[in-house]
């Protein structure tokens, strides 16, 4: 069922539930008031009949059949087209999760076409049925509550991502290594919300400059004004928030950075370390090595070989073996190997 909530207000109070749109454009034709028709993801001749009896520009049609729009006011004659981007923040995730309502507003209607489950239109009918002096003043007050109840409903949003913020925060500086993904897919969902609110500012502004040319009443004024100043709060919140994410980013390269350099200075020294340690074993296996050579020569036990016969051919051996022992441990000395 598209029609989600169809009915008739006059001064402010509801009087007919008409039980089809036709049935609607024959009360307002007949007993004046105003029409208030919810759809919910409406099909082509459900929107193109309430084009036709209303007079609503074909572009408009086409956005609100396409969806998938950006926020936007825009004035079509005596229709106003407003599209709004709800959002509610999905915590396991840490992701926005979007909708899109659009509103038109006539002189005696208001059409809300809902292509997601928020905002919860059913609570704003209610709340504006239970203060009839507000939903007397017509069209643009129900444009008001819509647009103060999808500005209230960012403000779970605003409170999720400060919370995945400070998380993050504490991992940059924990060191985690998977802290850098979660920065981008965060930082990514602050651009898609800032998309969402940012363009509120000028919708707000443009209606609060129409408030003497359309005599809008001055207690919606300040109703209007309200949910502008509460729009600028949330939008310097989340230029905030990307700036912080920004700063994080910056924050965990230098970090990681940091990290790495600290690794490569332990490898460094640890390598110097092992080069001195190699150093020493390399040279006391010179030294080592040359009376070994000369035992190893003399220790062959051949009949002709040069001394055999000498008296001083064993001391002259050992002295051999001393003396390049000695030169050999003057010279790694001398080197800074022992």
């Amino acid at each position: 069922m598209t029609v989600i909530d169809n009915a008739i207000y006059v001064d402010g109070r509801r009087r007919a539930e008409p039980e089809s749109l036709d049935v609607t454009y024959e009360l307002l034709a007949s007993e004046g008031g105003m029409a208030w028709i919810g759809l919910y993801r409406p099909d082509d001749a459900e929107i193109h009949s309430i084009a036709d009896e209303f007079d609503i520009h074909p572009l408009a049609v086409d956005d609100a059949i396409s969806a998938h729009q950006r926020p936007k006011l825009e004035r079509y004659g005596d229709v106003l087209f407003t599209v709004l981007r709800p959002a509610r923040y999905v915590d396991e995730d840490e992701r926005v999760e979007f909708g899109e309502v659009h509103v038109f507003t006539g002189t005696d209607f208001v059409v809300t076409v809902r292509h997601a489950e928020s905002p919860d239109l059913a609570k704003v009918r209610r709340r504006m049925e239970d203060t009839p002096e507000l939903l007397r003043l017509g069209p643009e007050a129900v444009l008001y509550a819509i647009l103060d109840q999808v500005v209230d409903e960012y403000a779970p949003v605003v409170d999720g991502l400060r919370n995945d913020i400070d998380e993050i925060e504490d991992d940059v500086f924990a060191g985690k290594p998977d802290v850098s993904r979660r920065i981008y897919q965060l930082y990514r969902e602050v651009m898609l919300f800032q998309r969402a609110t940012h363009p509120l500012l000028r919708m707000l502004a443009a209606l609060r400059g129409g408030f003497d040319k359309y005599g809008v009443d001055a207690d919606l004024r300040r109703h209007l004004r309200d949910v502008e100043d509460h729009v600028e709060r949330i939008v310097e919140k989340v230029d905030y928030y990307r700036a912080l994410l920004e700063n994080a980013l910056t924050l965990n390269a230098t970090v990681v950075t940091e990290r790495q350099n600290e690794e490569m200075r332990a490898m460094t020294s640890a390598s110097l370390v092992q080069n001195e340690e190699v150093k020493k074993i390399s040279a006391w296996a010179a030294i080592l090595f040359a009376p070994s050579l000369v035992g190893g020569v003399y220790g062959m036990n051949f009949e002709n070989m040069p001394e055999l016969d000498w008296p001083f051919g064993y001391p002259m051996a050992l002295a051999l073996m001393a003396t390049c022992s000695v030169v050999l441990f003057g010279v790694f000395r001398s080197r800074k190997w022992l």
